[in-house]
């Protein structure tokens, strides 16, 4: 079951059927997609992220290749995708704090309001409006205290060569 996306689907306040419309398949596939009994093509999963506002690769991510997740799993690096409105569309491994599907369509602000989520917006703004690579160090109130992380941050493109978004590396630092 892909709780991820019934989860994003219920916060965006939309029905089966309006997103199947929105990604021009039918509501019955949608249905299945959504409970996981069967899988999107890459054209299909790419429709209906595109509706909404999501990388489509979050439907594969159970097939990311094992050592991927084996190096990354519980480590202290978080990987990220933002689009233009610097809304979440993709994310890796994040804090304890925060689970996948709220997180999903969301900026950081809206998760959390404090000086670690202003400079981050701050940064992956830069990013898109210099379509140049930035590094920063940030700090972030969490439930574990103070922690710092290095965040590299570089622009997202498309197939096309336009620019989509941001992609950050955040490695939390050693206190």
């Amino acid at each position: 079951m892909r709780r991820w996306l019934t989860q994003l689907r219920k916060e965006q306040q939309l029905t089966q059927q309006q997103i199947a419309e929105g990604a021009h398949i039918d509501r019955a596939y949608y249905a299945q997609i959504e409970n996981g009994t069967r899988n999107p093509s890459m054209a299909v999963a790419s429709q209906i992220s595109s509706f909404l506002h999501i990388n489509p690769s979050l439907f594969f991510t159970e097939h990311l290749s094992e050592p991927f997740q084996t190096a990354l799993a519980n480590s202290p690096i978080t990987l990220a995708h933002c689009d233009l409105s610097l809304r979440y569309t993709w994310m890796f491994n994040p804090h304890p704090d925060f689970k996948m599907s709220p997180i999903l369509g969301k900026r950081d602000d809206e998760l959390d309001y404090n000086e670690g989520t202003l400079a981050l917006m701050d940064l992956k703004k830069r990013v898109i409006e210099t379509k140049e690579t930035q590094r920063q160090r940030i700090y972030f109130p969490l439930s574990d205290g103070l922690l710092y992380y290095d965040v590299f941050a570089q622009p997202l493109y498309n197939q096309k060569g336009e620019i989509i978004g941001a992609a950050t590396a955040s490695t939390e630092l050693p206190s």
